[in-house]
């Protein structure tokens, strides 16, 4: 049974949580880049992904959210780009069993798409598809397409995907609140973003980052009202607050995952965690999306 068989059955899976937070708890220092610790640190890689499925997590995502030659530029890595794809898929292939999924994360480029910048759309369509082709090369199962803000710069990832791979497409945006309600940076409200991913040709549509639990349900539940695909969510373990100098995600596993329940009952497909979460978050988690699916 392939993943989206299982979610059209009704099942429910577990997404991984956050993959900077372990790295940086693993040694990894201010200014490294993360893509770069594939090659150089395979095995602390494949540890994290390892740690998130004994978690119980059925999806884990690779680490490639900066993997774009636009971002791995910035360390002089831009020519590596393919190879650091590749190797990002197959550090977590390697200690995936059957029925475990690999999706390939796909971050924003940094640029931004005329007339707000000058980056064009072909020329975007065209860094993208380097990433997701090397990513599919690699054994990836789906290709997530994620934290964005601008319609159009996630248009030409999901497009990139769509056209040269064969993977599944997840898609997300990063929402914060302000007076208006729920916003990206751009200005895209949640169910402006679930129509437009939908008529792009996402599998599976949601948000990540950017909130918590308790947000991410409001968000979510404009997301389900615009449109008919299934639904993921990854929020960051409470919103961040500074402690000591130092950026702190504030909810523990237990808690997290207890207000992670109004996601579950909504109908959301796919939980996981994004920033401060950790395979312990990810085992509470997993945990309250078992006791519910298995409910009479």
């Amino acid at each position: 049974m392939t993943l989206l068989e299982r979610l059209k059955a009704g099942g429910k899976l577990v997404f991984d949580g956050a993959m900077g937070t372990m790295l940086q708890a693993q040694g990894m220092g201010a200014g490294e880049c993360p893509e770069e610790w594939n090659a150089s640190h395979p095995d602390v890689v494949r540890q994290i992904h390892l740690s998130y499925f004994e978690a119980g997590c059925d999806i884990v995502e690779t680490n490639s959210f900066g993997g774009s030659r636009l971002k791995l530029v910035h360390f002089g890595l831009a020519e590596r780009a393919r190879e650091l794809n590749r190797k990002a898929v197959e550090n977590a292939r390697a200690v995936a069993k059957p029925h475990h999924y690999v999706a390939g994360s796909v971050g924003p480029t940094g640029q931004f798409i005329e007339p707000y910048g000058t980056l064009t759309y072909g020329e975007a369509l065209a860094v993208f598809r380097e990433q997701v082709t090397a990513l599919e090369e690699g054994g990836a199962d789906i290709i997530c397409v994620e934290t964005m803000s601008d319609l159009n710069e996630a248009r030409a990832a999901i497009e990139a995907a769509r056209t040269s791979t064969k993977c599944i497409i997840f898609a997300s945006m990063t929402f914060n609140r302000d007076k208006r309600g729920y916003r990206t940076m751009m200005g895209v409200d949640p169910a402006s973003a679930a129509r437009a991913f939908e008529e792009y040709g996402a599998d599976v549509i949601g948000a990540n980052c950017g909130a918590g639990p308790t947000e991410m349900s409001e968000i979510l539940k404009e997301m389900s009202g615009a449109m008919s695909k299934f639904l993921f969510a990854k929020p960051n373990a409470g919103l961040p607050i500074l402690e000591g100098g130092k950026t702190v995600y504030p909810e523990n596993p237990e808690s997290m995952a207890d207000k992670m329940r109004p996601l579950v009952n909504m109908g959301v497909n796919i939980l996981g965690g994004c920033c401060g979460t950790t395979p312990q978050h990810l085992r509470e988690i997993a945990k309250t999306v078992r006791t519910h699916t298995e409910r009479p």
